[in-house]
């Protein structure tokens, strides 16, 4: 069984669009076991119950950003490891650097190619 068969992903985004966008290219990858979350609290919420093994999270949402997911999530025993990718059109250093000094495994600036976000993919959990 491959890996694209196993892994779960959350897409967190406040943007329906975006969502949208980002579950159609894992879609398009073979990824079948994808949820999403409207906001970081949500997506807490979410990932305590049904664990996963991938996180895809814009920055700029309202209640949660980005970065305090992350924070969250690598604060929490259960959800230290879980993979994470921020997705921002706001692509500073001085965000990019904040996110890989609290765990940020990867980045990708909008708007993306699916290749970009693949290969953003690929970087953090191997070869789907």
């Amino acid at each position: 069984m491959s890996l694209r068969d196993q892994i779960r992903i959350m897409v967190v985004d406040d943007m329906s669009t975006s969502r949208g966008l980002i579950t159609q290219a894992l879609d398009a990858f073979g990824i079948r076991n994808i949820t999403t979350a409207e906001n970081g609290a949500d997506a807490l919420k979410a990932i305590a119950t049904h664990p996963v093994h991938l996180v895809i999270s814009d920055y700029n949402m309202p209640q949660m950003d980005g970065l305090q997911l992350l924070h969250q999530l690598r604060a929490a025993p259960k959800t230290r490891a879980v993979g994470f990718i921020l997705i921002t059109g706001r692509a500073e250093q001085q965000i990019v650097d904040h996110g890989k000094k609290l765990g940020m495994n990867n980045y990708l600036k909008k708007p993306f190619e699916q290749a970009s976000l693949k290969n953003c993919i690929e970087a953090v959990v191997g070869r789907l």
